[in-house]
């Protein structure tokens, strides 16, 4: 089950919540009990561990096609 990090405005704490995938949007009520919380873009989604491709060439796209002047 994914991990969800949220962080309360009242009072700044973070904090994580295990939760389907479906409940993602769902509010979360902080471990204090505040309700005002917003959930974190988690840096897995932001970041990667995965190498960029060797050689660069022959790609497509704009830049990896060379048509970015």
């Amino acid at each position: 089950m994914p991990r969800y990090e949220y962080r309360c405005r009242p009072c700044g704490d973070t904090f994580e919540l295990s939760r389907p995938m479906a409940e993602s949007a769902d509010p979360a009520v902080c471990p204090a009990g505040h309700e005002d919380t917003v959930k974190l873009l988690s840096t897995v989604a932001v970041g990667g561990s995965a190498p960029a491709p060797a050689g660069g060439g022959g790609g497509g796209g704009c830049c990896g096609g060379g048509c970015c002047g």
